[in-house]
């Protein structure tokens, strides 16, 4: 990256997302879990449409089950990307920003469709202390991941200036 600024800002929120979603992975995991262990026993006694369906979530909402699938896969997308995109700043060249910067658009798209959900959760009403945190830390790494994935960008415009200005483009 042409400056250390924008450098540090997004190696520092790389490094703060993938413990955000870490946390975000940990959380959904044990939801997922506790709903595949209680399905049996819950979903036996609903109606034939609800008994199709493989998991139950007896927690939370009907937005839960999606909530927590797409959290689920937000998160592990997530810490990937915030690993290899700690690598590819830390290199700092202009393939490696560019693959750090479409892979953070990546993720971005998907903890917004995780974010979405949680607020759509928020929106329908009770939920357990587990859930609330799961949507809170949700929110908080989609912002997060647009600062990140805007001081990747601004990384990638900032050396491509300057190999225009060097002659190399």
């Amino acid at each position: 990256m042409a400056s250390g600024a924008a450098k540090s800002a997004a190696f520092m929120l790389l490094i703060l997302n993938l413990l955000l979603y870490f946390i975000v992975v940990v959380i959904a995991s044990w939801a997922m879990k506790h709903a595949i262990e209680r399905t049996h026993e819950t979903a036996s006694i609903l109606p034939t449409p609800a008994r199709i369906f493989p998991i139950f979530f007896p927690m939370g909402n009907m937005a839960t089950g999606l909530f927590i699938l797409f959290a689920l896969i937000a998160g592990v997308v997530g810490m990937t990307t915030s690993a290899t995109g700690i690598q590819d700043v830390a290199r700092g060249t202009a393939p490696t920003l560019h693959s750090a910067a479409a892979s953070s658009l990546i993720t971005l798209f998907l903890s917004l469709l995780a974010m979405g959900l949680a607020c759509k959760e928020i929106n329908i009403g009770w939920t357990e202390s587990n859930l609330r945190t799961l949507e809170v830390i949700t929110i908080i790494v989609t912002f997060t991941q647009l600062f990140c994935a805007g001081a990747i960008h601004t990384g990638v415009s900032q050396l491509t200036a300057l190999y225009r200005a060097e002659g190399r483009i």
